[in-house]
């Protein structure tokens, strides 16, 4: 199972910790989306924005 997270608001202007983690899943650009293998620290770094993304299981 892997998750596609896009990004869906821009990090500006929310906390550091907010932004680094949306740094670490290779997020850059609104709109932008990244395949990540489903596993608990994906999951803990999506849950720690998940304000800002969008997430959607893709089944492999």
């Amino acid at each position: 199972m892997k998750l596609k997270i896009t990004l869906k608001k821009s990090p500006i202007g929310s906390m550091p910790k907010h932004k680094a983690t949306i740094e670490a899943l290779g997020l850059r650009k609104i709109g932008q989306s990244v395949i990540r293998d489903d596993i608990p620290s994906v999951r803990g770094q999506v849950f720690t924005v998940k304000h800002m993304v969008t997430v959607e299981e893709i089944n492999e």
